[in-house]
């Protein structure tokens, strides 16, 4: 079956501890770093919007040709959610926060994989 309109995909939600509360408070860098680690996973990015909060915190999203990514965080305890989803089988989404949190330098990161759609 080719890949184009294939009806599955992979889902990591995955936290993130331990990072410099400063990087989590710099929306444009997150929006450089998840871009980055999105493209060197294997996806496309289409566009990354990235929004900075009063008092702190940020929300960054890839809108990605496989499906989309997002980070939410919280630098007043150091912590990020991430939110990674591809369709079909070039783009590794666990790949992608793994490398988001090596560029974070995150001191621990928990993962959830979930398969979605037909296998």
């Amino acid at each position: 079956m080719p890949e184009i309109g294939r009806f599955s995909g992979w889902h990591v939600l995955a936290e993130l501890h331990g990072v410099d509360p400063g990087l989590l408070d710099d929306a444009p860098k997150l929006g450089e770093l998840l871009r980055a680690a999105v493209t060197e996973a294997g996806a496309t990015v289409v566009d990354v919007v990235a929004k900075s909060f009063a008092p702190q915190g940020a929300t960054v999203i890839a809108l990605l040709a496989e499906s989309h990514a997002s980070v939410h965080t919280y630098p007043e305890h150091g912590s990020l959610f991430a939110d990674v989803f591809t369709c079909g089988e070039r783009a590794d989404p666990e790949q992608a926060v793994r490398l988001l949190a090596k560029s974070l330098d995150a001191a621990s990161i928990h993962l959830t994989v979930l398969r979605r759609g037909e296998a």
